[in-house]
């Protein structure tokens, strides 16, 4: 079992023609054979996408290229879309893809205007569909599927369920898991942004409901409140007797006041979501937050022994 992506999922690539998407398609190719299946680019429908020496063994895959989101589904019956469009032009092809009824759309971009966000998450609530990021790794279930831009050699199929706001930190908890001999079921990147798609708390209840998730490794940072809102959602699910170990982590501990710290969301505003905050509530709910970074697959196998 794995959440949101699995060997089936057929993806389709908005920003294909792009270097960014053009690099990222072929290390996806590469990977395992993750099902690209088609890229739109509005003024380059018909021609026809080769994948280069970037792709390995999927070298000169073609895909063929549509002018539209919803075209390129019908064709291909794509159930994902990753993005790797500029940031001013991101949140309209966020809004394409709700529009063509993508079930899952996954955007990489960095930077898209906070108003065009706005937008996006108020459309959200009247579709079906489901928006990881912006401002995201992606998502990768081992050997399956990856969507986005995480190194996929450093993933291994185990047990260990992974989400962060943090790209890198993602990378770390995958690695240090590998090395722990743990693996992951799937790692899921939502994002750095302030409005973004989907929250810990979604994605919690996906890697509760997984059978094959039999631990959690939870990466916050400072700014808002979601971590303590996944914190008390955590607490509430283990009354009712769902519950598994989970391992925490807050990045930017000892970061002043109003300074953004890497990611836009990351910042502590009117007195509020600082990381002491956050990691209070976690350990209230009976997460064991790791001390440092470094350290979240050991602190992981440790609580695991018991």
């Amino acid at each position: 079992m794995s959440i949101l992506v699995n060997k089936d999922t057929k993806v389709l690539v908005q920003g294909l023609t792009g270097k960014t998407g053009t690099f990222h398609t072929e290390q996806a190719l590469a990977y395992h054979g993750t099902k690209m299946v088609a890229g739109i680019h509005p003024k380059k429908g018909g021609e026809t996408w080769t994948a280069g020496e970037g792709a390995k063994e999927a070298s000169g895959t073609e895909l063929p290229i549509f002018t539209s989101v919803a075209e390129a589904k019908d064709r291909t019956q794509a159930n994902a879309s990753v993005i790797y469009v500029p940031p001013a032009g991101a949140g309209a092809a966020i809004m394409e893809a709700i529009e063509a009824e993508i079930p899952l759309i996954v955007c990489i971009t960095e930077g898209i205007p906070v108003a065009d966000m706005v937008k996006v998450k108020a459309r959200l609530e009247t579709s079906n569909s489901r928006l990881i990021g912006p401002n995201c790794p992606g998502v990768l279930t081992p050997d399956e599927c990856k969507i986005g831009i995480m190194p996929g050699n450093i993933f291994k199929k185990g047990s260990v369920g992974i989400l962060s706001r943090s790209g890198t930190l993602t990378y770390e908890a995958v690695f240090q898991t590998t090395n722990e001999g743990l693996g992951q079921t799937t790692a899921v990147g939502i994002g750095g942004d302030p409005v973004k798609g989907t929250e810990f708390i979604e994605m919690l209840e996906m890697f509760l409901a997984d059978d094959a998730t039999e631990s959690i490794i939870m990466i916050g940072e400072i700014g808002g409140q979601a971590e303590e809102d996944a914190a008390q959602f955590l607490k509430d699910e283990a009354k009712k007797g769902r519950k598994k170990p989970v391992v925490g982590f807050i990045a930017g501990r000892t970061a002043p006041p109003g300074r953004t710290m890497g990611h836009a969301g990351a910042v502590i505003t009117g007195g509020k979501g600082g990381a002491e905050d956050k990691i209070a509530a976690m350990e209230d709910a009976g997460i064991t937050v790791s001390p440092s970074p470094a350290q979240l697959g050991s602190t992981l196998a440790r609580k695991l022994k018991g």
